[in-house]
């Protein structure tokens, strides 16, 4: 089985998104968790964001962590000399490798580019830096020239490069296509990490597509926090890799769950109840038919089990509960009611939900439980 690794950018890219920014507190926080998650790299900053940054960095570097580290900059000497200052060894050096962000963004043409980029490279190279080469907007660039540049800079030494969609121009075929074409063109030892945004919704499934078609790191963030619309979410990208590619991956899948949460108390966003794996509502159940189901046979309504991510299923009561999850709920309580009470507070449930437009409490269902008793007591 092939085994994916994670460069999780959660403190470069997550942080970019729209109002977050992370405490130095937070970021070594998250870097410890992390790396006690299994990560094998995680990409921590901007050096050239300033003393601040640099500074917090550092302190991440510190902590002596088995994760590798890297911090992400421009192709330029002076961004170098600033991620060298912070003690963190990889360097990630990135620059735009589509016509449009070539001469849009610096007024460079491809060539000009490709030689912008080899410098930084091999100055990093001769400060004893570990270097990974990033191609921002990869989705949109001449292949031949993608080629080239790989080619280019593996003469130098570099092993490691980052194919972008950096603004989502791909879908899944047309990324496992660019991915293999790219792998077959260059060195076999070269490996290709794939960066995804989520403009369509699609970050996770590039990715995936790209790991399968040959590339071997997947860039991810926790909960897909990121710029914009945000990045492939790490704990999606592992588990869809494990359950529905037959693959391997390192992370320690029952950490997941606190990971989010600490990320998105952090970041100050709301990633929504129902966000895959890590949201509040990822096992929660109401439909009285999957409820039903899921008490014979667990197999019947999961693809994996919720254990597996330290979570585990959760039924409440709704507009389309049944009188088996009633008498469910009522048995986690150590409380047995006949079919006939069950059939009566579930007509309560429903009514409550219509009108509410909302889940039964528990305390509610108790209480009507009593109400039901005492009417039966009264008939006596």
């Amino acid at each position: 089985m092939k085994s994916l690794k994670l460069c999780d950018t959660t403190l470069r890219d997550g942080e970019q998104a729209a109002g977050v920014s992370f405490t130095r507190a937070e970021k070594l926080e998250i870097a410890k968790l992390l790396s006690e998650c299994g990560v094998e790299q995680a990409e921590v900053g901007i050096p050239a964001m300033g003393r601040r940054e640099q500074e917090d960095i550092a302190a991440i570097a510190e902590l002596g962590l088995p994760m590798k580290l890297m911090t992400w900059n421009r192709s330029t000497l002076g961004d170098i000399d600033k991620a060298r200052s912070t003690g963190v060894n990889w360097a990630h050096v990135s620059i735009p490798v589509s016509d449009i962000q070539l001469q849009g963004k610096l007024g460079l043409t491809p060539l000009e580019g490709m030689n912008k980029l080899l410098r930084a490279a091999e100055y990093g190279l001769r400060q004893g830096m570990t270097v990974s080469v990033g191609m921002e907007d990869s989705s949109r660039a001449d292949m031949k020239f993608l080629t080239q540049l790989v080619k280019t800079l593996y003469k130098e030494g570099i092993r490691r490069f980052r194919y972008a969609d950096t603004v989502s121009a791909h879908h899944p075929g047309q990324m496992a296509g660019r991915i293999q074409t790219l792998l077959d063109a260059v060195p076999a030892d070269v490996e290709l990490e794939v960066h995804c945004h989520n403009d369509f919704g699609l970050a996770a499934a590039n990715t995936l597509s790209g790991i399968a078609a040959g590339a071997v790191w997947a860039s991810t963030t926790v909960a897909g926090i990121g710029e914009r619309t945000g990045n492939a979410a790490m704990e999606e990208v592992a588990m869809a890799w494990r359950h529905l590619y037959g693959g391997e991956c390192g992370v320690r899948l029952d950490l997941l769950k606190g990971l989010a949460d600490m990320v998105i108390a952090a970041s100050g966003r709301n990633v929504g109840d129902a966000k895959p794996i890590v949201g509040q509502l990822a096992f929660t159940h109401e439909s009285g038919i999957h409820v039903d189901g899921l008490m014979k046979e667990k197999a019947t309504y999961q693809t994996f089990d919720p254990a597996e991510v330290g979570r585990s299923h959760r039924f409440v009561l709704g507009k389309h509960s049944g009188s088996g999850g009633v008498a469910h709920v009522l048995e986690q309580r150590g409380l047995e009611v006949s079919p006939e009470t069950a059939g009566r507070l579930l007509e309560r449930v429903r009514e409550y939900a219509e009108a509410r437009k909302s889940n039964v409490p528990e305390v509610m269902l108790l209480q009507w439980l009593m109400e039901e008793q005492q009417r039966a007591q009264n008939a006596v």
